[in-house]
């Protein structure tokens, strides 16, 4: 397990981010939201506390707790005033190492990640860019984390209990903690903890199997819902910072271009958004949009020629505005212990390391325009997924019309 420690000492709380390789991508296929409900249960009595007592436990100690799961890991966070993270520490290594998984305790669970899975088919724009999802990364990649009704309803208890005996351990593990805390202690508690955790090989994440083209979800509804995604690069990545800079200069903030020129001065939609995403293996731009029927294809139409005309017009007021917004982020994560531990588990995870905030803002900084449109005129989006929910299928672009043929 790789541990990762940055003092905060100007800050009175403490966090941590505890990430196991547990994720979505090595569930079985047939039993889709596995991963979901062993992070549920693990959490339902650990070590020799109850249920209930691993929740006093937490308010007693003042801990802010989150967990789920991703592609590819399950994941526990907890912040908490700095005096309360030794024993926050102690008591997640009984979570993730020695859980009841309390048989009698299945239903409860399997009947939460139904309703949550629910909830989530119920609302429109989580349909749109699931779909997307699986096209852009494929249907293994591409699944949800929220599993399918039939593989939910298939889970029984052994399989809860194969899946944490193969996937909850040492190998690939990753404890980022942060705030204002001692170096020394740290490590001593890490390793009192989980020294004698066992420890197994991890399967390499899977490769994106995505294909361009477009499908429509057909809905009688007096929206229209708009998803769309286009290759790009992976976080660590060389160019990663000038690929995202176009995408700030596009959708960060209510002065970038999707908002001012498709939303505001065309009126065309009620809201655009475009960001990055980022795997392993595999990256994308996804963007949505939702308008009414009579404007999605003109919605559709502007959204991606501001995209593919980025460069014409790029105004170096426009890289200064992103530059100095990301730069508050950065400011606004120095005062945040959650937000940094989850920023250097992710960092770990994705690139190998942890890296400095310092290190972020040069290469933020020293970003140029010329810079920025060099690599979008020599990667323009292209090979786009686009999906669709509402009355009536749009018109895709040629390019996809041609690729469906």
């Amino acid at each position: 397990m790789a541990v990762l420690i940055e003092p905060m000492p100007w800050l009175r709380t403490a966090a941590f981010s505890l990430s196991l390789r547990g994720g979505v991508d090595v569930e079985p296929e047939r039993l889709g939201g596995l991963s979901g409900l062993v992070c549920e249960m693990v959490q339902r009595g650990a070590g020799s506390h109850s249920s209930r007592d691993l929740v006093a436990i937490q308010d007693n100690l003042g801990i802010d707790r989150s967990s789920g799961v991703n592609t590819a890991t399950v994941s526990f966070g907890a912040a908490m005033p700095a005096e309360s993270l030794a024993e926050a520490i102690r008591l997640y290594a009984d979570v993730v190492r020695r859980p009841h998984l309390p048989q009698d305790q299945l239903e409860d669970a399997r009947m939460m990640s139904i309703q949550e899975l629910r909830a989530m088919e119920d609302e429109p724009t989580h349909r749109v860019m699931q779909r997307l999802r699986r096209m852009h990364y494929g249907d293994r990649l591409g699944r949800t984390n929220y599993g399918n009704l039939e593989g939910i309803e298939s889970i029984g208890h052994a399989d809860v209990r194969e899946f944490f005996q193969s996937h909850y351990h040492a190998g690939g593990a990753i404890l980022a903690v942060a705030g204002r805390v001692d170096l020394s202690a740290v490590i001593g508690w890490a390793e009192a903890a989980f020294g004698d955790w066992r420890s197994s090989p991890v399967s390499p994440p899977s490769e994106p199997e995505g294909h361009a083209g477009y499908e429509h979800i057909e809905s009688p509804s007096n929206q229209t819902h708009i998803g769309f995604a286009f290759d790009s690069i992976p976080y660590g990545h060389p160019d990663y910072f000038k690929m995202r800079a176009g995408v700030g200069i596009l959708s960060d903030g209510m002065s970038s271009r999707l908002f001012d020129r498709v939303r505001e001065q065309r009126g065309l939609c009620y809201t655009v958004t475009a960001s990055c995403h980022s795997m392993k293996r595999g990256a994308g731009i996804f963007g949505y949009a939702g308008t009414t029927p009579e404007r999605a294809q003109e919605t559709l139409d502007v959204t991606l020629g501001e995209i593919e005309h980025l460069c014409d017009d790029l105004d170096p007021g426009e890289l200064e505005r992103w530059q100095i917004r990301i730069q508050s982020l950065l400011i606004m994560e120095q005062e945040s212990s959650a937000s940094r531990a989850s920023s250097l588990a992710s960092d770990y995870y994705q690139v190998g390391r942890p890296v400095p905030t310092s290190e972020l803002e040069v290469a933020i900084e020293s970003l140029t325009l010329d810079q920025v449109r060099d690599y979008w005129l020599s990667h323009p989006a292209s090979r786009y997924r686009i999906v669709t929910l509402g009355p009536e299928p749009l018109s895709p672009p040629t390019s996809i019309q041609q690729s469906n043929d």
